[in-house]
């Protein structure tokens, strides 16, 4: 194999190192230990009056509140499309509201032609990245389930996955897929005991015991080495120099 003499001995002279940080065991240490419960907010993607992903969503917050999590589960009918309305409408202020106080989520969708549900997604769609100095979703962990009315798919979870990712949330490995699901429930909205449900109750603890791990951690998990540079003013007007809107 071909490789320099002194292998990553050679200089950065890209990096500033006034913002290069070197992540160390210490950083992940808590001083302060949170004494409140973990705390899930729940999107469902239906608004069906007998909704599988509402029933879905209902065993996951049973599970996690039987963990010791406290759990808010938000009701979309009324909320408008995204850009039909502007972000002070109450059920939008409800919305990014739930998702600030979270510190989890979980996502649940129908698989509709082959991906989520609108529902689901204008959901995702009204919580901005950022608002001011907060942001709604960014270093909360996530999971993500879906129920189908045929054979079993993964689309809908993987497409919320993508979504995940770009909302800068902690997506866990696990995941669930409940395929007929018209089956898989009863009468009265509650899953039948098999392997299905051990799936779900699997998704939640594992969803449970990665946000104990992350919550007092979040804020330097996802501490950027770029963004700590567009945070300084200096570096703004460095930007505004290189592309020729100031004179040097």
């Amino acid at each position: 194999m071909d490789k320099p003499r002194q292998p990553f001995a050679d200089s950065l002279p890209n990096l500033s190192e006034g913002h290069f940080v070197v992540p160390t065991d210490s950083d992940l240490e808590v001083t302060t230990p949170f004494t409140h419960a973990p705390r899930f907010l729940i999107l469902y993607g239906s608004l069906r009056e007998r909704s599988f992903s509402r029933f879905l969503a209902y065993e996951a917050a049973r599970l996690l509140e039987a963990m010791g999590g406290e759990v808010r589960i938000y009701d979309a009918h009324g909320l408008p499309l995204p850009d039909d309305a502007t972000a002070d409408h109450p059920k939008v202020q409800e919305l990014r509201n739930l998702s600030i106080w979270s510190e989890g989520h979980v996502w649940v969708s129908p698989e509709r032609h082959g991906a989520m549900t609108g529902v689901i997604k204008s959901q995702i769609d009204w919580l901005p990245l950022s608002e001011g100095s907060v942001r709604p979703t960014q270093g909360r962990t996530l999971a993500v389930m879906q129920v189908s009315g045929g054979s079993q798919s993964f689309n809908a979870v993987n497409g919320l996955r993508v979504l995940g990712r770009w909302m800068r949330m902690i997506t866990i490995p696990n995941q669930s897929s409940v395929p007929m699901a018209y089956k898989e429930f009863d009468e009265a909205g509650r899953m039948k005991p098999g392997p299905l449900y051990d799936r779900v109750v699997d998704v939640c603890e594992e969803l449970f015991k990665f946000t104990l791990l992350t919550r007092e951690r979040s804020d330097h998990l996802v501490d950027r080495y770029s963004e700590r540079k567009e945070r300084e003013p200096e570096r703004l007007k460095a930007v505004t120099v290189d592309i020729g809107f100031v004179k040097r």
